[in-house]
């Protein structure tokens, strides 16, 4: 079976269960959007699957290749931790050779989003400028799935429309699994919504759902009271 599958994932603090057999998937050519209240295990779900995290048990693969550790996958599957992870006195120009592969170096360079600040070092950048380029630089390299970790965190609403843009370009060819607290636009991209509640996974076949399983007050239904949906 091809995509990224996580599956029988469990992690426990302390006395704490909070990720109880977790299953996710996703394609190329699909962007799930993972919701859920603070404290629910999105993060550690995401670390579990990329492997920067230790689980009680786990089982992930792409595209049928087992993927035991973080060395196995490292160049199938990225991650957007939620604090930037550039090295402060590194030239942006360098960092895409670092990131990007040989066919996509000269396109990124030739971003106007990127061109301004190629000779800039990450520690002269705005954070919203920073988080674009991790961006940028994670989708244009050779990884087929992306788990990004708020990556609305600190843009403007400029920004997050170019993010958007961005991620809906290159969906096509990779999958994504998105989770932010900017709901909204999580929802504006996602072609399917997955919400983690109590250490469990929900597939949400309407938006109105989220209300139903308390992710969203009552005082949001009227949003979505013509039903209209991506999903």
């Amino acid at each position: 079976m091809s995509g990224l599958h996580a599956d029988s994932i469990r992690k426990q603090y302390g006395d704490r269960q909070v990720l109880n057999d977790i299953f996710l998937s996703c394609k190329t050519g699909e962007i799930v959007g993972l919701l859920g209240r603070n404290g629910s295990g999105k993060s550690s779900l995401l670390k579990i699957i990329f492997g920067t995290l230790s689980a009680d048990n786990k089982f992930v693969s792409v595209d049928q290749r087992l993927m035991p550790s973080l060395f196995s996958g490292r160049d199938l599957i990225k991650y957007l931790p939620q604090d930037s992870f550039l090295p402060a006195h590194i030239k942006i120009k360098y960092l895409i050779s670092c990131f990007c592969g040989k066919a996509a170096r000269g396109l990124v360079m030739a971003d106007p989003l990127i061109q301004p600040h190629l000779e800039k070092q990450v520690a002269q950048l705005s954070g919203g400028e920073k988080r674009l380029i991790e961006i940028l630089l994670l989708v244009h390299s050779e990884a087929k799935y992306l788990l990004l970790d708020e990556p609305f965190n600190g843009l403007s609403p400029l920004q997050i429309t170019a993010v958007k843009t961005i991620i809906q370009k290159h969906e096509a060819v990779k999958g994504f699994v998105i989770t932010d607290h900017d709901y909204p636009n999580v929802l504006d991209i996602a072609s399917r919504i997955v919400l983690m509640d109590q250490g469990n996974t929900r597939v949400i076949k309407d938006p109105r759902e989220l209300i139903q399983f308390g992710y969203l007050p009552k005082s949001s239904l009227h949003i979505y009271a013509g039903g209209e949906t991506n999903l």
